[in-house]
């Protein structure tokens, strides 16, 4: 499916005038898709009480302890992930990630509230590219990170997996374990930030193992929705992470104007950098 969209794109465009007509109707398309995606996320309380109450009814109270439990580990991994990887690879670059989320909190707090990375995808864009980030960089890193660049749901699926196994007592070795996280690396790529696209993905890396029964879905479905929180949050942040260590490795940032605005000295909703080069940034400071 992915492969097609790629290829489909790319003819779109080599077409011209005359792939415009399609053009028109893939893009009102997308707007009817994005009112489903709207009605979905408002309705997703509803589908996790339901879950919720099948878990407990089939399995008994005790079961909220071993998710709940699980829902930490997740949230501990991705944290780990974040601070300690994602940290490293952000001081490497010359950067501090602190300062990068606290820059980015705004479209944190929506990513947060709705599970969906899809919701701010034009704010982040314009926010690394007045950060001092080249605009084809942008363009080309975070719409591709989208679709092949989701660290925190690669966490999920090998997470949930072995959860799956212990729960209904499937015993697996560690060639299993090995598969299992080759498969995630796999089948993640081309899993949009789409809720509830975690569950299809899971069952399609659980079809690949036999010995984890699938029936084991039903125990993480319950809980999908609070831990689709941290998988949104964690691959918007690698995304936004790798933009800016591309960036510096390619020289196509401004390193000034990006300090200054993640200091707090530079207006952040200043004109983005142009293609053909950075705008000056001691004209900016001096206005502040």
């Amino acid at each position: 499916m992915l492969l097609f969209a790629v290829l489909f794109g790319c003819a779109l465009s080599l077409l011209g005038e005359r792939g415009k007509p399609v053009a028109v109707v893939v893009d009102a398309l997308s707007l009817v898709l994005f009112k489903i995606m709207g009605i979905l996320i408002k309705l997703a309380p509803l589908g996790v009480l339901g879950a919720i109450a099948f878990t407990v009814g089939q399995y008994g109270v005790g079961s909220l302890k071993q998710l709940g439990m699980l829902i930490a580990l997740f949230y501990l991994a991705v944290l780990v992930f974040v601070f300690v990887v994602l940290g490293f690879v952000m001081r490497m670059s010359g950067f501090s990630l602190w300062k990068l989320l606290r820059y980015l909190r705004a479209e944190l707090a929506i990513v947060f509230a709705t599970t969906s990375s899809d919701s701010v995808l034009p704010q982040i864009m314009a926010k690394l590219r007045r950060m001092g980030i080249r605009d084809s960089t942008v363009g080309l890193v975070i719409p591709t990170g989208y679709s092949f660049n989701l660290d925190a749901f690669s966490i999920y699926i090998t997470l949930a997996a072995v959860f799956i196994a212990q729960a209904t007592n499937t015993p697996i070795t560690m060639t299993d374990l090995l598969t299992i996280l080759a498969i995630s690396l796999v089948t993640s790529k081309g899993a949009h930030g789409v809720p509830g696209s975690a569950i299809v993905v899971l069952a399609a890396t659980l079809h690949a193992i036999p010995a984890i029964p699938a029936i084991g879905l039903v125990l993480v479905l319950s809980v999908d929705w609070f831990m689709g929180i941290a998988r949104a949050l964690g691959n918007l942040i690698g995304n936004c992470v790798a933009t800016v260590a591309i960036a510096a490795w390619e020289g196509d940032i401004d390193r000034e104007r990006a300090h200054a605005v993640l200091d707090g000295r530079a207006a952040p909703d200043e004109p983005a950098l142009a293609e053909s080069g950075a705008p000056p940034v001691g004209a900016a400071l001096e206005r502040h």
